[in-house]
């Protein structure tokens, strides 16, 4: 029986040697050009046994229990892993392009390769069966191999469609998906403080890997780039560290890199009446429903900038207290503000043109969205000054209801005035993959 989805669970990891579920679209594990991608073709049927069943000989080895991650999302179920599971401290994003020469058939086939190695990987497995050690040696191996004896260690791998994949920005229909493209999924228009890079903006096609260890969030970029090749090129990508919001009641409230509590009134795992309000999509073609849409920015934060304002300041653009997370109209971290609470003098405790008061719902039509964004260091800049910030990742039920939120904080929220957004991205987050499906199989029947 399938676990809800996102239900985690802490048993030992699957036993190895047993045979390992039903690739969908391929009995047999990956397809031929996928395991020709790592290298592995000539061996096709190295790893079946008479029935086609295939076995997974110790894809992974073991090793002390203490330091094994046996943490284990389900992969299958109503809605994609990734979005509402508890928020792992570690991610890799990344986009891709399809090559000029893939067919719509080669799209569904990587489809189904990616979706059979992730249904492994979330478990601790390697992308196949002969995994990173059991290919024999005078082959390259199936699976890079980094993340063995690391568990699952809570592993989510979460995919999304680009608008270009149902239309180029010529018009062109690539795949016949064209009049499947719902009308809510628009370009985000351009904001204040945006300065887009396009080479490292947008894609076909998009992963969000996300662990509790930064090797086993890599290791599925790596390894599901390798299975792509000659299909899929990265075209960008995006590590983070140190999650930067709570998607369930218990967890705490972690600190962004301005050392502000963030996200204290993102929505939970717990709360089904606000996440279908806000974050599910329930109307358009019937392949969409359930699935979200993915906007992610890259955010460059002035970290020298900020650590040289006086407290009571980053206190005021925030308009929460910086140490207890509680709104400056009083109360503790989750107490709903009071916008409209003032001093004796008669002057507003939260500035109405503080960040909490222009991005809060009440100011917004009551738009509120899901966030799951992380911190990132990417080095320095020429000038000696960090290259930091927030890699914004929010799940809301259509692109425009982001781009109000944002239109209304870019307008004067005094936070802005720290903030540089370099990297724009909207994704198509199909809903959950059912066994014996494939990721967004739906969009193809």
């Amino acid at each position: 029986m399938v676990p809800e989805p996102d239900a985690p669970t802490t048993a030992e990891p699957p036993d190895a040697t047993a045979a390992p579920e039903p690739t969908p679209g391929h009995p047999n594990g990956l397809s031929r050009r996928g395991l020709l991608a790592l290298g592995g073709g000539v061996g096709l049927v190295a790893g079946a046994v008479a029935g086609g069943a295939v076995v997974a000989s110790g894809a992974f080895g073991s090793r002390s229990s203490s330091v094994v991650d046996h943490l284990e999302y389900a992969y299958f179920g109503d809605h994609q892993a990734g979005i509402v599971t508890p928020a792992q401290d570690r991610m890799h994003f990344a986009a891709y392009d399809l090559r000029d020469d893939v067919t719509r058939e080669d799209l569904i086939e990587l489809l189904q390769d990616w979706t059979y190695a992730a249904s492994r990987m979330v478990m601790g497995l390697g992308v196949s069966a002969r995994g990173a050690f059991e290919g024999g040696p005078y082959l390259p191996p199936d699976d890079t191999g980094e993340a063995a004896d690391l568990g699952p260690s809570g592993l989510t791998i979460t995919f999304g469609f680009g608008r270009s994949l149902f239309t180029t920005d010529d018009g062109r229909d690539r795949f016949g998906l064209a009049g499947r493209l719902p009308e809510p999924f628009t370009a985000l228009p351009k904001m204040v403080n945006d300065f887009i890079e396009p080479a490292r903006s947008g894609g076909d096609l998009c992963i969000q890997a996300c662990a509790n260890d930064p090797q086993v969030a890599v290791h599925a970029i790596r390894n599901l780039t390798r299975i792509g090749f000659g299909r899929s090129t990265l075209k960008w990508s995006q590590l983070g560290f140190g999650r930067t919001s709570s998607t369930s009641t218990s967890q705490k409230t972690p600190r962004n890199l301005f050392g502000q509590k963030d996200g204290t009134r993102n929505i939970k795992a717990e709360e089904p009446d606000r996440l279908a309000a806000n974050v599910w999509i329930d109307d358009g073609p019937d392949w969409a429903r359930g699935g979200s849409y993915l906007v992610a920015r890259r955010i460059s934060m002035m970290i020298e900038t900020w650590d040289s304002v006086q407290l009571q300041e980053q206190n005021r653009v925030l308009g929460r207290d910086k140490a207890t997370g509680a709104p400056l109209s009083g109360g503790d971290e989750f107490t709903v503000p009071d916008f409209a609470k003032t001093d004796g003098d008669g002057a507003e405790l939260i500035d109405p043109r503080s960040h909490v008061a222009r991005s809060a719902p009440e100011n917004n039509g009551g738009i509120a969205m899901l966030r799951r964004g992380y911190n990132f260091v990417d080095g320095n800049d020429q000038a000696g000054r960090l290259d930091a910030g927030l890699f914004f990742i929010g799940f809301v039920k259509a692109p425009e209801r982001f781009a109000t939120v944002h239109t209304n904080m870019a307008r004067d929220d005094m936070f802005v005035e720290y903030l540089k957004t370099t990297s724009s991205s909207v994704f198509l987050v199909p809903r959950g993959v059912r066994e014996g499906e494939y990721v967004g199989q739906a969009l193809f029947t």
